[in-house]
């Protein structure tokens, strides 16, 4: 499509911002509705893999990502006592770098500019109180009373994204895997270099994630009752118990969290949107569409790649309907297949029993997946 088109995005995350930052540099008006008061983020570090660097660079802020985290190309496995059992490559796309570790408030920083650069608007404090397509746009009221005509709306609103509970009711409910992932930023160990990953015959594994110069995080997996949630008093004292059984580089790590407060935990939680993802001229996109456990660190990666490719999608289409067929049938296959691989590979690191069609995905293993995904999507 050549002409300009009017797109309302819900949500100001990772991958909404990445759609308005790619849509607002090709000349359409952007609206970004964003529920909170500002575009800081919460949480630790992420990983960047290289396909979604690939992504960064196409919408021009590949420099600044790398200059706020910590590139690496090695991934370290290590036993539960520390001891190195194999050092493996990271394979790039193209000429974008293997991986980037990044604080996840210094990340929405960066997208957050680009984004506003760009041209987006973005409306704070707000989200969707009525939305009616009549098939040739959508008339959208925000609960501050803005009131506008789009020609798509796109929802990157998250895991219990409300966007897909006002398309398809409560069907596609958030669903708890039974784990949960402990996280704490700390200092970062000169010899940390890449992720350094702790597993063995636990029922967890450990892992060390650079995300700058200074910092670093230490992340553990466990499976956790639906209703559990640490205390806030001994918080790191519950984590100190989980990971009782690790030496090395995870127990000099750990012998640094002190403070409850530090310790981030998040359940582990999965969304599979079986029917279309698009319900007319409103789409789903992202973890509002197919949250993936993080075992293949690639549930922003594929949401930037979602934003990317729906982008593409709109400037060779001659319409929007037949934009979001076709960005659909590009990115279910893809986004679907690391999804499973992902859950496959929690529950084989976790003992827990697999499915056959499970057994097959895993054959293909971490560093055979790092390579399938670093091919065009």
């Amino acid at each position: 499509m050549t002409t300009p088109l009017r797109v309302l995005v819900h949500g100001g995350g990772i991958g909404g911002l990445t759609l308005a930052t790619a849509l607002a540099r090709r000349g359409h008006h952007v609206d970004v509705a964003e529920l909170r008061d500002g575009l800081e983020a919460l949480g630790v570090g992420i990983i960047q893999p290289s396909n979604a660097l690939h992504v960064m660079r196409e919408i021009g802020v590949l420099d600044e990502c790398l200059a706020a985290g910590f590139e690496w190309e090695v991934l370290t496995i290590c036993d539960p006592a520390g001891t190195t059992l194999a050092r493996i490559p990271q394979p790039r796309m193209g000429d974008a770098p293997s991986n980037n570790g990044v604080p996840r408030p210094a990340l929405a920083r960066v997208l957050a500019a680009a984004a506003t650069s760009a041209g987006a608007g973005v409306r704070f404090g707000t989200t969707i109180s009525e939305l009616t397509d009549d098939g040739t746009g959508v008339d959208v009221i925000l609960t501050d009373g803005h009131h506008d005509r789009y020609d798509l709306v796109v929802g990157f609103d998250g895991i219990g994204s409300p966007l897909r509970r006002r398309l398809y009711g409560d069907a596609y409910a958030p669903e708890y895997t039974g784990f949960a992932n402990w996280r704490v930023t700390l200092p970062r160990s000169p010899e940390v270099k890449g992720v350094v990953m702790s597993t063995g015959n636990l029922a967890a594994k450990a892992l060390l994630t650079p995300i700058s110069e200074e910092l670093m995080y230490l992340g553990s997996v466990f499976a956790e009752a639906e209703d559990f949630r640490p205390d806030p008093e001994r918080a790191h004292e519950q984590l100190h118990e989980r990971l009782a059984g690790f030496g090395g580089p995870i127990a000099e790590a750990l012998a640094q969290v002190t403070d409850p407060a530090a310790v981030v935990y998040s359940r582990i939680s999965q969304v599979t949107v079986e029917e279309p993802w698009h319900v007319g001229r409103v789409v789903l996109a992202g973890d509002a569409a197919h949250a993936s456990t993080p075992h293949l660190a690639q549930g922003a990666a594929m949401a930037v790649e979602d934003a990317l490719v729906l982008a593409e999608s709109l400037d060779a289409a001659p319409d929007v309907p037949a934009a979001l067929t076709a960005w659909e049938a590009r990115r279910r296959p893809r986004a679907m297949w690391v999804q499973s691989l992902s859950r496959a590979v929690l529950k084989q690191e976790t003992g827990t029993p697999t499915t056959p069609e499970e057994d097959e995905l895993l054959k293909i293993g971490i560093p055979g997946a790092a390579h399938v995904l670093v091919q065009p999507y």
